[in-house]
């Protein structure tokens, strides 16, 4: 069992979409090589900084981003998708470019609580206006009286509810 720290610049950008990691972006690396019967398997850590434009409110952000991952290098690959060791040699490429790009967010937020844009002027709402402005789907409006006159019968019928 070996352990290893490398730290390198992307060679080329990972994702697509709204988040990324680009190319010459710093990448630290903790690996550890265990020889097991069928090869060599791989359990290695990757910090790096994932570049982001928000879901919500269309901003640009940096982030701390961390993945983990595993894989095994047969000595004899037996199916396409496998690695293979070449020599004494793995490369790690292929299988940290996967554990990247599957492990990036499909809709990156720059915080939890970013209230988005306004459905109506596209601009960007601040918290209240967000909590404020619940307005009601046309399509759903004559639903609406239905629960208005619910609330009605329950008030009636229990005198102890007001």
């Amino acid at each position: 069992m070996r352990e290893r720290e490398r730290g390198f610049d992307a060679p080329e950008s990972f994702g697509e979409a709204l988040a990324t990691v680009p190319a010459g972006e710093r990448v630290d690396l903790e690996v550890r090589l265990e020889s097991v019967h069928e090869g060599i398997l791989v359990s290695a850590h990757v910090d790096t900084t994932m570049h982001a434009e928000c879901g919500r409110c269309l901003e640009p952000f940096t982030a701390p981003f961390e993945v983990d991952f595993q894989e095994l290098f047969a000595y004899t690959p037996s199916e396409a998708d496998e690695y293979g060791v070449h020599g004494d040699h793995v490369n790690l490429e292929p299988p940290l470019r996967d554990a990247v790009v599957l492990a990036l967010p499909f809709q990156p937020v720059c915080r939890p609580d970013c209230p988005g844009l306004d459905p109506e002027t596209g601009d960007l709402r601040d918290a209240e206006a967000a909590a404020e402005s619940v307005a009601v789907d046309p399509r759903w409006a004559a639903l609406a009286g239905f629960l208005a006159e619910d609330e009605d019968v329950d008030r009636v019928s229990d005198p102890e509810s007001k």
